[in-house]
């Protein structure tokens, strides 16, 4: 069982970890051994998570969340299987965490009289700067 928050747990059967070999430095341990985890949890299908929270997940731009609504992490920063099925995991929290807040709405201003006034000014120093620029014909 993965705890997110009081409300959201996430059950060990819906998460897919295959261990598979881990790429870069490491000798003949990276060749024997199946030591980085990929981890997959299908969003759009979880009944673990309220309807809030899968949309704002799966309106997330990340680029791994597939089209199909499944979230791929590939941890192998450790040299332990069970560190990286522990990061891999944690990461899993901390996306699902970050969807469980809804985002505060943007409250609508107006720019201030002095503001406006800034703007054009700055648009009067800019013209006459490029007008200054400019080679006059006067024959």
């Amino acid at each position: 069982m993965l705890h997110i928050a009081d409300n959201v747990e996430i059950a060990d059967d819906e998460l897919l970890e295959r261990f598979v070999r881990a790429t870069g430095p490491g000798g003949q341990n990276v060749n024997k051994v199946a030591t980085a985890v990929e981890l997959r949890f299908d969003v759009a299908r979880s009944p673990s998570l309220p309807e809030a929270v899968r949309e704002r997940l799966l309106a997330k731009r990340d680029r791994r969340l597939t089209s199909e609504g499944v979230f791929v992490i590939s941890a192998q920063r450790f040299r332990t299987q069970e560190r990286n099925r522990e990061d891999a995991r944690l990461r899993l929290a901390a996306f699902i965490g970050s969807g469980l807040r809804a985002p505060t709405p943007r409250i609508a201003t107006r720019p201030t009289r002095a503001s406006k006034q800034r703007r054009l000014d700055a648009k009067r120093g800019r013209s006459t700067i490029k007008q200054g620029r400019t080679q006059r014909d006067w024959d």
